[in-house]
């Protein structure tokens, strides 16, 4: 299987990089961080992974999106997976006094971003009439919370980016798929509260939170599943989390 990560550095990204590399996968693994990129290509190598390919690319630069793709299709010839998992959250303000730089990027990376490498990506699908498109989301972008507006937004922007991809590419054989986390203890808080560490782990305090390997077996089971079947969403919290909302703590 040939599988296209972003924001493969860390996270989500990282963990679903190893649980692929683990089945004897060919990887192709992007994110901003070079130095974390050679590691984490040496490591998926040692796993198992067939081959490993590294790009630094910034998601919401769509020129550098448009050249990995490209080489990509001129190396591979054909692609299985593309995971969308590149994307952040700034932040956590009203909507009056919300930071207008944290908005431009989480706008950029989440939605934009995601239709970038999307729209770079499809047309090697579209040509060979098969593969599988997994965007990670979010229980914010199902329900939205208090101080999460354009956060939640994007989320939401993801979800709809999700339907509509599956319309659009049905007639091409292509699944898509939208796998939405609830609370994940990954780096995801301590980016949101810019490396205020004691913030970001107040926000898992009395809970047993979802890990990113939660998140990579659920990825690794939907695109495993029969050339017939297709998940379109799925919502994944941890027992004490019903939604964004509705807490369980002890």
């Amino acid at each position: 299987m040939k599988i296209f990560i972003t924001g493969a550095t860390s996270g989500f990204g990282k963990a679903i990089a190893e649980k692929f590399a683990k089945a004897g996968a060919e990887l192709w693994i992007s994110g901003r961080r070079t130095d974390r990129l050679e590691e984490i290509k040496s490591s998926l190598l040692q796993l198992g992974a067939r081959q490993v390919n590294a790009s630094e690319m910034d998601v919401r630069d769509k020129q550098a999106v448009q050249k990995v793709a490209d080489e990509l299709k001129e190396t591979w010839g054909s692609i299985d997976l593309l995971v969308n998992n590149a994307g952040l959250a700034l932040g956590m303000g009203g909507i009056d006094e919300g930071n207008l730089d944290d908005w431009d990027t989480m706008i950029d990376t989440n939605v934009k971003g995601l239709a970038y490498v999307t729209r770079a990506i499809a047309p090697i699908m579209r040509q060979q009439k098969s593969g599988h498109i997994i965007n990670i989301g979010s229980t914010a972008g199902k329900l939205a919370y208090q101080n999460g507006n354009v956060y939640c937004a994007t989320k939401f922007a993801v979800d709809a980016l999700t339907q509509s991809t599956r319309i659009d590419l049905l007639p091409y054989n292509i699944k898509v798929t939208s796998i939405n986390p609830g609370m994940a203890e990954t780096e995801f808080s301590l980016v949101r509260f810019k490396g205020d560490m004691d913030k970001a782990g107040k926000v898992y305090e009395g809970y047993l939170p979802l890990t990113a390997e939660d998140i990579a077996d659920t990825v690794y089971y939907c695109a495993t599943l029969p050339p017939h079947v297709c998940i379109n969403d799925l919502t994944i919290t941890c027992t004490q989390q019903a939604n964004s909302i509705y807490k369980l703590s002890n």
